[in-house]
This record gives structure tokens, C-alpha cells and sequence, in this order.
């Protein structure tokens, strides 16, 4: 299974939320969304989108309560979901 395939249904299908932080960061960045760093916090946005996706990471892991932000906005605007992407 695809690298993308495979995080997006762990974290919008499955509802998983022990996620390493690379993998969220490179499914927001599959779909499209814009990094800026500001010390340890990561800052996504996409055009389109008026929610602004403000991660830092738990160690190696994504914060779990960041990963369900990510869910709930990846589903309500339907991204990602037809990506053939790697």
C-alpha cells in the first residue's frame, strides 16, 4: 500500500491517533497544504481552506489532539480522498 494511502486511512478512515509526526506532516503536505516553521510550532494552510493547522510535534509523535484537528478539517472539506499520490 502507498505511503499516502495508507497514513489517510489510518487517520481518516480508522481514526487512529498515534501518529508519528512526519507521517502527519506528509499527508497535510500530499494534499497540498503550505508549511511555515515559527520555532517549534508548524503552521499549515491551504488556499481555500480558512482554518490554519498549527502543529508541534511529542517527540517523534503528533500530538493526539492535533491529529483529530487534522481528521475533523481533512473530512469536513473532502480532501485527499482521491489521491494517487506517493
Amino acid at each position: 500500500m502507498q505511503r499516502f494511502k495508507k497514513i489517510y486511512k489510518q487517520i481518516i478512515e480508522e481514526g487512529k491517533t498515534s501518529i508519528s509526526f512526519e507521517d502527519l506532516q506528509f499527508l497535510l503536505y500530499k494534499i497540498g497544504f503550505k508549511e511555515r516553521c515559527k520555532g517549534d510550532h508548524f503552521i499549515f494552510t491551504l488556499e481555500g481552506i480558512n482554518e490554519i493547522i498549527n502543529l508541534q510535534p511529542d517527540g517523534k509523535s503528533a500530538k493526539k489532539y492535533q491529529v483529530k484537528q487534522v481528521r475533523q478539517i481533512v473530512t469536513k472539506y473532502r480532501l485527499g480522498g482521491n489521491s494517487d499520490e506517493e
